[in-house]
């Protein structure tokens, strides 16, 4: 028996296995901060507000339960509109903004999703505190009194400074504080339209003392630590608005090239004031200088022209502002049209009739166009039968036209427009338009074969229309059937040889196309069209493109590939292959669908199966990969308190997990660990047994020991079966001791358990309003020489170097002094929607009360909203000997709670009180009450369990725990 026993023994500290359902659970989320914030406040309906100051660094986590475990995504609203957090979302835990800005305030979101139930979603609003320097302007009226022969001249200077939040003003002359009342001479007051953004001081009936130094002082009152901003203004009789002169002509003409400097000097204004000069549509040219009141424009081009203004500001009155054009010499877009006799329905040019030619060209500035006609390279003059005429010189684009009145043979030849600048510096535009008994108006006709024009997706089409008569004028395709850009992205596209070229060509682009005459550079009679019609073919698109299928032997597998689109659709082909092996062809039914059947998959059925589904333009392919891999496992993240010391410079972490989808593959026989430490290359990798079959959302655990203080892990785990290895799951494992974060409290109670080895003491606090604290201690650090009768030697498993809570009894303490150990606030666990779930918890904890001292240890719990703890649910007084018993008992809080443990001091100093590992978990206790470190093993899968005696060893907590062992 006790070989047996030790054999177990052995295999329990190789594999634990939980043999717990419904871990499966939909997410809940908390957001914690670790930044630099400078205030937390709570509102109402639980919505939290950051504080922050501006350029600091924000930190926000969003602490998650669930499983499997939940996708994270931080999100904004609420900010400006320049904003764009929302398109570039956060992915993890933690979002950190480094130097926060002001328009990064607003609310931030956390959501957390693991496909369970509804989405978790909490949200915090983040304050962004910043104050600017603030500004003093100054103004002055001037009024006349009635029936009196005085001048009243008043002075306001208004002090305004951007803050967060709102600012407070005070004002100082000299050194003399200024408040409402304190001198008549002077108001103080916020004007009602700005709302306390600004504070006005009003000097009325300007006096000698008036003329003096004056403070603005702003203060957000120091929160977020920001200092106090202050500005000076030094009021004189000679203080005044700003007066400035440009030493420029309005406007500036100059061509292309030149170097433009615009000089503005003030001229007037006390103080000093500054000169900027600024654009009217736009920034200033990234090539401009500017020096004080001198702007230089080096190599003006067109894109440089506009209106440019100087404005000069001292804070004193309006700012002077005045502006000059400057407007950069340009020809461009030449063209022409010829118009046959208006009074005659006949497109055509006849002898004996009137022919109008027009010339039309765009010039800058337009005053300066310049308008000269040749007939075969000499200049032609205006006449009876030759009428020359220009519209307004002031109207752009500029026309000039030539009117042929009683055409004769004499006049066909080739006449030349000619467009200049006076000015000059600009090359000048010449246009020729010959007539003659071959100028013939247009017309349009598709070459034959090229429509409807059939090419496939991808390819290089050209359309072409054929242009005949004289001139050419230039051809412009648009799309007729729909109102859809062209493919550059316009509307039209023009073209001077009829052909429209397409690269890349998409299905998208099927459909008729319209080519149309311009009036341009051609006969201004009606457009002439004609349209082409294009038809894309592509090959099919088809679903799945790929599906990974996991199934074990002997299973039956039915694969459906299905066509979405195609063109053309009337014959599809479908070809089904297996590697290169051929498994079935044919032609695809009416339904657009084929499919495949694998009746008891064996090994040599696994693979990647391809359905290849074929038209005239092309393949589309659907692909399944069929394998017998098992799923990855998924790590069960939300154990409590996971890990716990094994020696001083080691530490034990409990590692849970469940697997994903177990039934779909073969049975897993062994899962394949692998760990090292974070900063090493080296792994080291073990594999654990399995011996039974794992159901869905059975809880796994394994215990990882021998972990190096404070040494951070990465764990793989691997599933095996009979098939070979499947996908692995990657975690990291930190030393907790060394959190940067507080412990998190389960938001919804499932489990806690506690037996105090962390630092944090597993968020217990020291009640404020006791006699004295619990106390943190191990036996081997505890001093007894003066009480050497009272108090454990060991913690609860036995070990000396394992941490308790414990009262000391000694000096000073007196008779009846209290001292309570508060829980963190556990919410009630919410409903499953996947099942029931009982309000009830089994609530346990070990005691140990050793000395003839002893008082009495009261357990209370304290329900959310009530004042007072209540009577005690559990009290225990006097000796109760020199070993740890357990208490356990099933509570059921009607909403949040906390757990209080009361020590009472007897009547000396041998009456130490410990208590250690506490554990709330939900559900009824077990009738037999284990305790939760005892083993149980069974000898097979379908054996009832053994029992065995309590072992007191360092293994994870559980009602549930046991392991088999074959």
């Amino acid at each position: 028996m006790d070989l047996v026993l030790a054999v177990l023994w052995m295999l329990a500290t190789l594999l634990d296995v939980f043999d717990c359902h419904g871990v499966y659970a939909p997410p809940t989320v908390r957001i914690v901060h670790s930044g630099q914030a400078c205030n937390i406040e709570e509102e109402r309906f639980t919505e939290r507000v950051y504080t922050i100051r501006e350029g600091e660094i924000l930190e926000l986590t969003c602490l998650v339960t669930g499983h499997p475990r939940p996708q994270i995504r931080w999100t904004k609203t609420a900010g400006s509109a320049s904003d764009r957090f929302q398109d570039s979302s956060v992915f993890n835990e933690t979002l950190r903004i480094t130097k926060i800005q002001r328009h990064q305030g607003g609310r931030y979101y956390c959501k957390a999703e693991n496909g369970l139930g509804s989405p978790a979603i909490k949200s915090i609003r983040v304050d962004v505190y910043y104050l600017d320097d603030p500004i003093v302007t100054v103004h002055q009226s001037i009024g006349e009194a009635k029936e009196q022969f005085y001048y009243e001249r008043t002075v306001f200077l208004r002090c305004v400074a951007n803050s967060n939040p709102p600012v407070r003003y005070s004002w100082r002359r000299g050194r003399e504080i200024l408040s409402q009342g304190s001198d008549k001479g002077v108001e103080i007051y916020e004007p009602f339209f700005t709302q306390g953004e600004t504070k006005i001081l009003k000097l009325k009936n300007l006096r000698p003392q008036d003329y003096a130094n004056y403070s603005c002082i702003a203060s957000v009152r120091n929160v977020c630590g920001i200092p106090d901003k202050m500005v000076l203004f030094r009021l004189t009789n000679k203080t005044a608005s700003p007066l400035i002169k440009l030493l420029v002509e309005d406007p500036i003409v100059v061509n292309p090239g030149e170097t433009v400097t615009l000089v503005c000097i003030t001229s007037g204004g006390e103080p000093p004031p500054t000169l900027t000069w600024v654009r009217s549509t736009d920034v200033l040219p990234d090539k401009s200088v500017l020096h004080e009141g001198t702007l230089t424009l080096p190599a003006v081009t067109s894109e440089d022209a506009g209106v440019y203004s100087c404005v000069a500001n001292n804070n004193v009155g309006n700012p002077a502002k005045k502006s000059t054009t400057v407007i950069v010499r340009a020809l461009k877009k030449g063209r022409f049209w010829i118009t046959p006799d208006p009074y005659h329905n006949d497109d055509n040019i006849q002898i004996g009739r009137e022919v109008k030619i027009s010339c039309q060209v765009e010039a800058t500035p337009p005053e300066e166009l310049a308008f000269s006609w040749l007939k075969n390279g000499r200049p032609l003059r205006s006449s009876e039968r030759m009428v020359i005429t220009q519209t307004d010189p002031d109207v752009s684009p500029g026309t000039t036209n030539l009117d042929i009145i009683d055409l004769k043979f004499t006049d066909f030849g080739t006449y030349t427009c000619m467009a200049s600048l006076k000015g000059g510096g600009i090359p000048d535009i010449s246009i020729d338009v010959n007539i003659s008994s071959t100028t013939v108006p247009p017309n349009l006709t598709i070459p034959r074969g090229k429509s409807p024009l059939v090419t496939r997706e991808g390819d290089t089409v050209e359309l072409q229309c054929l242009v005949s008569g004289k001139p050419k004028p230039i051809i412009l395709w648009s799309r007729a059937d729909k109102e859809v850009p062209m493919p550059d992205g316009s509307m039209q596209m023009e073209s001077y040889d009829g052909i429209l070229r397409i690269v890349n060509v998409s299905r998208e682009m099927t459909g008729s196309y319209r080519c149309q005459t311009s009036q341009y550079n051609g006969f201004n009679v009606k457009p002439r069209e004609a349209i082409v019609e294009l038809i894309v073919q592509y090959p099919p698109t088809v679903e799945p493109v790929f599906t990974e299928i996991r199934q074990g032997l002997g299973r039956n597998i039915v694969m459906n590939c299905k066509v979405l689109r195609a063109y053309p659709s009337r014959v599809l082909t479908y070809e089904w292959r297996l590697g290169n092996k051929l498994l079935d062809y044919g032609q695809i039914n009416s339904q657009l669908y084929t499919k495949h059947v694998i009746n008891n998959l064996t090994r040599e059925g696994y693979g990647v199966y391809n359905c290849s589904i074929m038209n005239e333009a092309g393949i589309g392919r659907c692909s399944f990969l069929v394998s017998g891999k098992a799923y990855a496992p998924e790590f069960y993240y939300d154990t409590y308190n996971p890990l716990w010391l094994d020696r001083p410079r080691y530490y034990v972490y409990n590692l849970q997990w469940t697997q994903m989808n177990p039934s779909a593959v073969d049975q897993i026989v062994a899962y394949r660990l692998g760990f090292k430490q974070i900063s090493h290359q080296r792994w080291w990798e073990q594999e654990i047994p399995v011996n039974h079959v794992i159901q869905k959302e059975e809880l796994l655990q394994y215990n990882l020991s021998e972990l190096i203080r404070p040494e951070t892990y990465e764990v793989r785990l691997t599933p095996i079966t009979r098939l070979g290895e499947g996908d692995s799951t990657i975690r990291i494992i930190k030393y907790s001791g060394v959190r940067r974060l507080p412990a998190p409290i389960n938001p919804h109670l499932r489990e806690f358990i506690c037996s105090f080895e962390e630092a944090p003491i597993c968020s217990f606090s020291q009640d404020k309003t006791d006699n004295f604290d619990w106390l943190k201690q191990s036996a081997a650090t505890r001093d007894t020489k003066y009480t050497p009768n009272t108090g454990p030697n060991a913690d609860r498993t036995g070990s000396r170097d394992g941490f308790f809570m414990y009262i000391e009894a000694s000096r000073p303490r007196k008779p009846g002094e209290k001292a309570r150990l508060v829980s963190p606030i556990f919410n009630v666990a919410p409903k499953n929607p996947y099942g029931t779930s009982s309000s009830t918890y089994c609530f346990s904890f070990y005691y140990h009360m050793y000395g003839k001292h002893i008082g009495a240890l009261n357990v209370y719990l304290k329900l959310k909203g009530q004042t007072t703890s209540g009577n005690p649910v559990w009290s225990i007084r006097g000796n109760q000997g020199q070993h740890w018993r357990q208490a356990s008992m099933n509570i059921q809080p009607s909403t949040s709670f906390q757990v209080i443990f009361e020590g009472v001091r007897g009547e000396g100093i041998e009456g130490d009180i410990a208590i250690d590992d506490v554990s709330i978990v939900e559900g009824e206790c077990m009738k037999d009450n284990p305790p939760p470190k005892t083993i149980s093993f069974c000898v097979h899968q379908h054996t009832p369990l053994i029992p065995l005696p309590p072992l007191h060893v360092s293994l994870p907590t559980s009602p549930c725990f046991f392991v088999c062992a074959t």
